[in-house]
């Protein structure tokens, strides 16, 4: 009997689900190609954010000057105009996030790294989770770096009182928003455990990134300064500087909701 050609996609899931189940300590970084499937646009596409607005891009580079300027002002224009990402908490999970629960499920994903703010990885149960560029869910003391669920504070009530800016519960200090806007520093403990389990993963999979925005696209080089004793797995719409430098070791081209959770049921398969 003549056996079924396999596509080199197919071919290439089999071997992640394979690169997986020999891994000893495995990792995932995603970015906006994640989310964007689930309906939340992204900033620099055709139809992003900043490509229609580019207003909006030049705003969000002075956001983190104005903030630390006068902090009353920047958190009453936050709470007077609508997000530019949309209503965020009408917004669900896809079956790319779904799927790295699974794997984290199953013990063979020790981590996601996430570029995005939307919480929707945490939303769909991830439990190991570092948000490298915060949280549209938290709320972040820029003295003692604590973090609070944003319901903990009651910001209208505060800016109706005139007390904007919140004052940190635990040290007194400020509170902003904790999603990272461009020139503040990434935060000390996200900035130390993603280095970290860059260093210690031995399969790492990028999901839907660019990794053209860094620190974070940092991760990936780091984990192949190690050498081949990494296997770095691209999942992506189209090719990106780790495909075309040489960094990852094979790209499965596609969407990750599609692509991930194949994958997953290979595992399975294979486990069975």
């Amino acid at each position: 009997m003549v056996g079924v050609m396999q596509s080199p996609a197919e071919d290439l899931i089999g071997r992640a689900a394979r690169d997986l189940l020999g891994a000893k300590y495995a990792i995932a970084l995603t970015g906006a190609g994640i989310s964007t499937e689930s309906g939340i646009p992204d900033f620099r596409g055709p139809s992003g954010v900043w490509t229609r607005d580019p207003g909006a891009e030049s705003r969000a580079y002075r956001s983190y000057d104005r903030f630390i300027a006068d902090p009353k002002k920047w958190w009453e224009e936050r709470l007077s105009a609508p997000s530019v990402l949309g209503d965020l908490s009408s917004v669900a999970p896809n079956e790319g996030h779904f799927a790295l629960v699974e794997l984290e499920e199953l013990g063979l994903l020790q981590s996601v790294l996430t570029q995005n703010v939307d919480g929707l990885h945490e939303i769909a149960g991830t439990k190991h989770l570092i948000e490298y560029h915060g949280s549209f869910l938290k709320l972040r003391c820029v003295g003692c770096g604590a973090r609070f669920a944003r319901d903990d504070y009651d910001l209208e009530k505060l800016k109706e009182e005139g007390k904007l800016p919140p004052a940190c519960s635990r040290c007194g200090g400020m509170i902003k928003t904790d999603g990272v806007m461009f020139g503040e520093p990434i935060p000390e403990d996200v900035a130390r455990l993603s280095v970290a389990e860059a260093r210690r993963c031995d399969l790492m999979l990028v999901c839907g990134t660019s990794a053209v925005v860094y620190p974070f696209a940092d991760l990936p080089r780091i984990a192949r300064s190690r050498g081949k004793s990494v296997t770095i797995v691209e999942i992506n719409a189209e090719p990106t500087p780790l495909t075309n430098e040489g960094i990852s070791d094979y790209l499965v081209q596609g969407k990750t909701g599609i692509i991930l959770p194949r994958i997953v049921a290979e595992v399975k398969r294979l486990k069975t």
